[in-house]
């Protein structure tokens, strides 16, 4: 089995990489290296590397040289902020470049791609917690621009599997001031710095380990599940404010947060149910938050089928 993996050297996709290769499974990756960081996956072979930009660059002979049977799109701008104000560039990154990448599955025969989509296209829920069947009204370019990608691939008639996710967080996540609000605190509190908090701090949100993500994505490979679009999460709903105070515990933290005004885009409660992945994945686990912020807190990786 041949895997090509876009933006394999990012947060995501090092981990899925992660996986593959300790299941003895021939990886290719594409990646412009934006985000992602060679440092991620020291002993990848970089014979199987190709440092391209999905959107710009010609991609094909990538797909002709190495033949790859299945791929694993992971390549996207996934900031909402970002895409509140750069609508055109998010498209790009997220429609134009998805497109190019199915054009070349159908083109090449891929058996199957699976591709990573987010919580962000149901928008605000109407119950909680939402499940796959819940309506998809997206508030965001971010999640609009998902949304519009898993259209397409349902439309491709090549088989898929689309995972949204819920709010992903572990080693490897590097932080901004858009997103990865377990990234922030975990650089801020490593260095004692002031965390801003958006909003009350009561708002939810559903954290899933990385580990988790690699995991079901290689499931997905060695199933013959197809067709599906699937929540990946830990259907269990945790506010920003229940997050801080684990965290300064762990990180033995004394400051104060300074709350912010909440930003535009933000929903305010979001909690995936993950009984269909259960039921699909049988050996579909979590890794519980507590021992996934001491795994990210100590760089360990370890634990969920991965390596650091």
């Amino acid at each position: 089995m041949k895997v090509l993996i876009t933006g394999g050297f990012g947060f995501i996709g090092s981990h899925v990489a992660d996986v593959l290769l300790e299941n003895h499974i021939d990886v290719v990756i594409i990646d412009n290296l934006s985000s992602g960081s060679l440092d991620n996956i020291p002993k990848f072979n970089m014979s199987n590397f190709y440092k391209f930009d999905i959107e710009k660059d010609d991609i094909e002979f990538i797909f002709e040289k190495e033949k790859p049977d299945y791929c694993i799109h992971l390549a996207a701008q996934t900031s909402v902020a970002y895409s509140l104000k750069h609508a055109k560039e998010d498209a790009k990154m997220n429609i134009i470049s998805s497109l190019k990448v199915l054009d070349l599955c159908k083109k090449y025969n891929i058996k199957k791609i699976i591709t990573a989509s987010s919580a962000a296209v149901y928008g605000v829920p109407k119950y909680l917690p939402i499940d796959e069947l819940h309506p998809t009204e997206p508030i965001s370019n971010y999640g609009l621009s998902k949304l519009t990608m898993e259209k397409y691939i349902e439309l491709s008639n090549i088989p898929y599997v689309i995972f949204r996710f819920a709010n992903v967080y572990g080693p490897r996540q590097v932080s901004s001031k858009e997103s990865g609000v377990i990234a922030i605190f975990n650089d801020k509190m490593s260095i004692n710095e002031e965390i801003n908090i958006y909003g009350d701090g009561n708002q939810i949100r559903d954290f899933v380990y990385v580990g988790d993500i690699a995991n079901i994505c290689y499931y997905a490979l060695k199933n013959e599940v197809v067709d599906e679009i699937i929540n990946v999460s830990c259907n269990r709903g945790v506010s920003v404010n229940e997050l801080y105070t684990k965290m300064e515990q762990i990180y033995n933290y004394s400051k104060q947060p300074v709350y912010m005004p909440e930003r535009v885009g933000d929903i305010r409660d979001s909690v995936l149910a993950n009984r269909k992945a259960r039921n699909l994945f049988e050996n579909f686990t979590n890794v519980p938050l507590e021992q996934g912020l001491l795994k990210l807190k100590n760089g360990d990786c370890k634990g969920a089928s991965i390596k650091c």
